[in-house]
């Protein structure tokens, strides 16, 4: 079958053979789509003295464009004119070539598809869309779902007591559902940073047309066709509110793809942890195990390697990598154009996209991690941390000494301090039950109160 694109297309092609990758898909659809409400738009304002069917054969295969039927027919490099140009004009022509298959009509792809529009306002809606949608109905979901795992798991083992870590050495107790905690709660932060930047960038720049004056629309055609937006994708899209702005700075998507970074290394923190507590299981610290999905080796049988955390790791380096890439083509705005568009759109729908599905496999992973509750036991048992437990009863320096006693005969604090009468066995068994130190109550010295710590 012959290609539907035109001359300008063809000329892109050649122009731009430089990655073999071509513009986002995402991209393309929403650009079809404002195709569509634009043809509509401009019947009903008497821009386009077209016959009806005319009309609605554009809305018709702008909509099948949107829906993905013909995405073979854009083929232009990713990394083309800096304001995207020649993906709309590809559109332009494809769409142009389809009504004239289906009606014997000839419309002109700049006259009639592009009527009311410029490139320079109509692709950074449509990439400001695409990354909005892939936040709304991808990224956040995953982000919601692996929150909840978390907070799942954290219930389950709200009681499983753990040696701390600072600085990588031994700390006093927490429970491996505090840590996990955590993790959920950085995970939540994410979301609200993404959801408070989202505002911003569905601030759209169209009608402003070339410059953002408007040259060539008329009045009401951005707003009615970015509320058609608004009703097809139910989020509060809307006109930008100064539209030199809106033309000149990608602002918001620099915005979105820092938050997307935030993500990435609260991410990166919780797979490494997971990594660590997993490591082993002779040499490492064997604290926890994961689900066990592929062979760790092709030529040590039996070992299994902590995949998914890595995956992890490997995606916020690309999202970071990403970020680098969007806030550098984020300066590059001249005057009343900024003209790295496409490859802001590369990088930012490549770190939503690489986010949600990495969010999604974390959180199958969080669901089938396992605690070695008895090895976790013991450890606390015998770290010499738990005597910070005591230093308000025999102070600091005496713990310190208690301390050092312990690691070096292999006792623990509980059999020094009664050996050497410091404590009586019940007092010294209740302060330093590792349960208590995860949600402790401090005495107060020569006083009967009471300060309860945080409830379980």
């Amino acid at each position: 079958m012959n290609a539907r694109w035109g001359e300008q297309t063809a000329l892109a092609v050649k122009n731009f053979a430089v990655s073999g990758e071509r513009f986002p898909i995402a991209v393309i659809h929403e650009i079809a789509h404002i195709k569509a409400s634009a043809a509509r738009v401009n019947a009903d304002l008497g821009v386009l003295a077209l016959d009806p069917t005319v009309v609605q054969c554009i809305i018709d295969v702008a909509g099948e464009i949107a829906g993905g039927l013909f995405d073979e027919e854009f083929p232009v490099d990713v990394f083309q004119t800096g304001s995207g140009t020649s993906s709309n004009m590809n559109v332009n022509e494809v769409i142009a070539a389809l009504v004239h298959e289906r009606t014997s009509i000839v419309i002109h792809p700049n006259d009639v598809v592009n009527a009311s529009q410029s490139s320079n306002d109509v692709v950074p809606s449509a990439v400001h869309v695409a990354a909005a949608r892939g936040v709304n109905e991808a990224l956040l979901p995953a982000l919601r779902h692996l929150a909840g795992a978390l907070r799942d798991r954290a219930v389950g083992l709200a009681e499983v007591v753990k040696i701390g870590r600072t600085h990588l050495m031994d700390a006093v107790p927490v429970t491996l559902g505090q840590e996990l905690s955590g993790m959920a709660r950085s995970v939540e932060l994410g979301e609200a940073r993404l959801r408070d930047c989202l505002a911003r960038v569905m601030e759209l720049p169209l009608g402003g047309t070339a410059v953002g004056t408007g040259l060539n629309a008329p009045v009401g055609f951005a707003a009615r066709v970015i509320a058609d937006i608004a009703e097809r994708t139910g989020m509060p899209f809307v006109e930008a509110t100064n539209h030199f702005e809106a033309q000149g700075n990608r602002d918001a998507l620099v915005e979105l793809s820092g938050m997307c970074r935030s993500v990435a290394i609260s991410l990166y923190k919780a797979a490494n942890d997971l990594r660590w507590m997993a490591s082993g299981p002779i040499a490492g610290l064997g604290e926890i195990e994961l689900p066990a999905l592929q062979a760790g080796s092709s030529i040590m049988p039996g070992k299994v390697n902590p995949i998914i955390p890595e995956v992890a790791c490997q995606v916020v380096a690309q999202v970071i990598g990403n970020d680098a890439a969007v806030a550098f083509a984020g300066a590059s705005g001249n005057f009343e154009l900024n003209v790295m568009i496409p490859v802001i759109a590369r990088n930012i729908l490549s770190s939503i996209g690489l986010l949600a599905n990495v969010g999604i496999d974390l959180a199958e992973c969080i669901t089938g991690l396992v605690a070695n509750t008895e090895i976790l036991r013991e450890r606390v048992r015998r770290s010499p941390m738990l005597v910070t437990g005591l230093t308000t009863q025999i102070g600091y320096d005496e713990a310190k000494r208690v301390a050092v006693a312990a690691t070096e005969t292999g006792r623990t604090i509980e059999e020094v301090v009664v050996s050497e009468l410091l404590l009586g066995s019940r007092e010294a068994s209740h302060l330093l039950d590792p349960l208590r130190f995860t949600a402790p109550q401090v005495t107060i010295p020569n006083t009967s109160q009471t300060v309860d710590g945080p409830s379980r």
